[in-house]
């Protein structure tokens, strides 16, 4: 959390939570049949315990004794070197035998012609079980009669490396034989806190959010003319509407007594006590885990001890900041070094 202060407000930021992505939950091959975990309805695909063949014998290495020859695969749009990552990830289950039982051993050939596995990143994981949001998926294989060469593990382009190598060793981990219950949970737990690679602040942003369409909550219990309020910030959100300069278009506005994106409320919180003035708290995501916003999906407007003819243009004023302009000389002019007496006069007009 850090704090600005201007004349007559100040700006509160709060870091928005990183959002949890799940490597392989609910895929077909990640999630056992009988796992709770598993997305409802899904139907388990070759490979999984429903039909592992009778005979199979765990603690085998369903590739053999051969070292397994791992070819990569770029079909994204970002320029990566990816079989860096993909050796890093094939070493750990080099080094890793006591998990599996058995000795493994890679050879990472990134243009093998004729491979046995090919780990192949991708901008969007293919078809996996009607699973939504997958960073990867992969076969679950326990015997040699389920391989079928080459077999494909597919992982997102987007990630960091670190991610990029974590999404990596669990989808080899179930070609491997191992599911979301075996050990190591770090690396085989069926979700994991994962980053994209580094992404643009909010507050680098020419628009930081994700779409132009906002809904709208007044709460107005507590301000002293609860009307005059309301009939303020119309003036404030009709004014962005409009198209001011410096702004984006097409801004639309949806007022709701529900849960909003925008939030306007009267009186002091713990996180605005300012005696007369206004605040502002931003919330989204950080999917990279810089510890920074990267897209707002929420701003709470705070107004203390204002005259009610003072209250549109501190909207509009947390407005202009919300929507990507930082400093004041980004601003629509009525928000440019505006006296008192311009705060309370028909600026919109």
């Amino acid at each position: 959390m850090a704090t600005r202060t201007l004349a007559l407000a100040c700006l509160l930021v709060l870091a928005g939570c990183t959002t949890p992505l799940d490597p392989t939950a609910g895929t077909p091959t990640a999630v056992p049949a009988d796992d709770p975990a598993s997305t409802a309805g899904t139907t388990p695909a070759a490979g999984t315990p429903t039909d592992r063949p009778p005979t199979a014998t765990p603690g085998a290495n369903p590739w053999g004794d051969e070292p397994i020859v791992v070819a990569v695969r770029n079909e994204g749009s970002r320029d990566r070197d990816f079989a860096a990552l993909v050796r890093e990830a094939t070493a750990f289950w080099e080094e890793g035998s006591r998990y599996l039982g058995f000795d493994v051993e890679y050879e990472v050939r990134p243009d093998a012609e004729d491979p046995d596995l090919i780990v192949a990143f991708t901008d969007e994981i293919p078809d996996c079980g009607d699973v939504s949001d997958a960073v990867g998926c992969a076969p679950l294989l326990t015997d040699s009669r389920q391989v079928d060469r080459p077999e494909t593990a597919w992982v997102k382009t987007d990630l960091s490396d670190e991610s990029t190598v974590l999404v990596t060793e669990h989808e080899l981990g179930h070609t491997l034989g191992l599911t979301h219950d075996d050990p190591p949970r770090d690396v085989m737990r069926a979700r994991s806190v994962l980053y994209t690679e580094p992404q643009p602040n909010a507050t680098e942003r020419a628009f930081p959010w994700a779409d132009a369409d906002f809904t709208v909550r007044v709460d107005a219990a507590n301000a002293s003319d609860p009307a005059g309020a309301r009939s303020q910030v119309d003036h404030a959100l009709t004014y962005y509407e409009d198209d001011p300069p410096g702004m984006p278009t097409n801004l639309t506005f949806e007022r709701t007594d529900a849960d909003a994106e925008v939030l306007i409320r009267f009186g002091p919180t713990a996180d605005c006590r300012a005696s007369s003035g206004s605040c502002i708290g931003t919330y989204g995501t950080d999917p990279d885990g810089d510890g920074a916003i990267e897209t707002y999906t929420r701003v709470e407007i705070t107004l203390v001890g204002l005259d009610t003819e003072a209250v549109g243009w501190h909207v509009g004023y947390w407005l202009a900041h919300a929507f990507g302009a930082e400093e004041d000389e980004e601003k629509p002019p009525p928000f440019r070094d505006a006296s008192g007496r311009e705060r309370r006069s028909a600026w919109w007009a």
